[in-house]
């Protein structure tokens, strides 16, 4: 059952509740008002025939004139009684006699000055006493019931029509209601079968659910959007990286499977090529990894760690590994909660793309200022132009300036996932001697309440 049939249901209930309950509220009313009004009728009539009664001479017995047959009419009759409840005078009989009176009626209409009701034999009656017996009135209970009955069949033949009426209705506006939802779903069906991304809901000037239904779904798109074009821009620079080491690889390897045909030299220059491709080829793997891990949500488990000896340790490796490049560090003491194996591939990352890219000098220093921890990596190198500043983060980013390196372009986004999942923040500028220089800044003083929330 569809969503509109159930909404137009529910509605078409919900009226047939309402008429339920209004026609027994109305229904109930005018029972009781029927009632009341042929009381008032039946004492209406008792009480003119005393005041007739008072102003005659005697109550000698009479036969009626005409008398109404009971059993098919609902007219008022009036009956006169002597003392003894003997019928004086009738003006309406039942099977040929006159309507009996029975004992508790007569009991009541003796003990109370104003006259009694009683409903027996499918009459209602009053009797009502006077100086010389009792006038008893009545008429047939068919009356209230027959103008209940037409009451109820107008109720019926009435609501009948109302609730056709609602089920359209309901259907109706279940229908324009439930509208923009199917267009919503419609929109999503062929986005996600065009992979349309870029494609967008038409803004609704209202501010119901719906509009904020389309509010949200809009800005799904757009992180989606945004989500399938850096992964096809990651997948695209990833096959290009990729496949400028395996070239080489492939080249050299098939050049010393050649034999001996091949110089000594070319050979050994051949496995060096291919030692370094395969070496460049491995970070650029890992890296990828990497990013994938924060793609997907990885959260890193911080520790309070004292940052010092481990940018004095990284420090002496990586002037291990450029010895061509001049190294200096200045290190003071900071205390910070972090992940030390990603403290240590930041502070690597730092130190390799400023050796790759510097002169012959390379500086780093961690000093604390305020609450932060501040390590600062600068080079002499052709620096960073300030319009590139911020795109250097990009995944596979790499300035004019650079494009003679051998950088895949990934290492700084993978240094500011690191600095992000410490709760720092990471930029590029201008270095004390012109060139770059990369700017981190670490909280200090890792507390006991921050490390359980981290």
């Amino acid at each position: 059952m569809s969503l509109r049939l159930r909404l137009a249901l529910f509605g078409t209930a919900v009226v047939a509740l309402t008429l339920v309950l209004f026609g027994a509220l109305l229904y109930g009313l005018l029972a009781r008002g029927v009632t009341t009004n042929q009381d008032v009728a039946v004492r209406g009539r008792a009480r003119e025939a005393v005041g007739a009664l008072n102003r005659a001479s005697d109550l000698a017995p009479r036969p009626p004139v005409a008398p109404v047959d009971l059993r098919t009419s609902t007219e008022i009759f009036v009956e006169v009684l002597d003392q003894n409840w003997s019928v004086v005078y009738s003006t309406g009989d039942l099977n040929g006699v006159p309507p009996a009176i029975g004992p508790r009626l007569r009991q009541d209409a003796a003990q109370i000055a104003g006259g009694a009701f009683d409903t027996e034999g499918g009459f209602r009656l009053y009797a009502l006493p006077f100086t010389g017996g009792f006038v008893v009135a009545g008429q047939s209970t068919r009356v209230p019931q027959s103008n209940l009955s037409g009451v109820l069949g107008f109720l019926i033949i009435s609501g009948v029509p109302t609730l056709i009426a609602a089920l359209v209705a309901s259907w109706l506006v279940a229908g324009r209601a439930l509208k923009p939802l199917k267009d919503v779903a419609g929109a999503a069906d062929e986005i996600g079968r065009a992979r349309d991304f870029g494609r967008r809901l038409p803004k609704r000037r209202s501010r119901d659910e719906v509009a904020l239904l389309s509010t949200s779904f809009n800005r799904m798109l757009e992180q989606l959007q945004d989500s399938y074009e850096s992964q096809r821009r990651f997948v695209a620079d990833a096959s290009h990286e990729l496949r400028t080491p395996l070239t080489t690889i492939q080249g050299n390897a098939g050049l010393l499977a050649r034999g001996p045909a091949v110089s000594d030299e070319v050979r050994r220059d051949a496995a060096a090529d291919i030692a370094a491709e395969t070496a460049r080829m491995t970070r650029l793997v890992d890296r990828m990894l990497t990013l994938a891990k924060a793609d997907s949500g990885m959260k890193l488990e911080l520790a309070r760690i004292e940052l010092g000896p481990v940018v004095n340790e990284v420090c002496r490796q990586a002037g291990t590994a450029h010895p061509d490049r001049k190294l200096e560090c200045a290190v003071a003491d900071a205390t910070i909660a972090g992940d030390e194996d990603a403290i240590r591939q930041l502070i690597w990352i730092l130190l390799d793309n400023a050796s790759r890219y510097a002169r012959s000098h390379v500086s780093m220093t961690l000093v604390s200022e305020g609450d932060w921890a501040r390590l600062t990596v600068a080079d002499d190198g052709p620096g960073i132009a300030p319009d590139e500043r911020e795109r250097v983060f990009q995944r596979f980013y790499r300035s004019d300036r650079a494009r003679t390196g051998h950088g895949a372009g990934l290492g700084l986004s993978i240094a500011r996932w690191i600095v992000e999942q410490h709760q720092g923040r990471i930029l590029a500028g201008e270095g004390p001697g012109g060139g770059a220089a990369m700017y981190v800044d670490l909280p200090l003083h890792a507390s006991d309440d921050f490390l359980r929330r981290s």
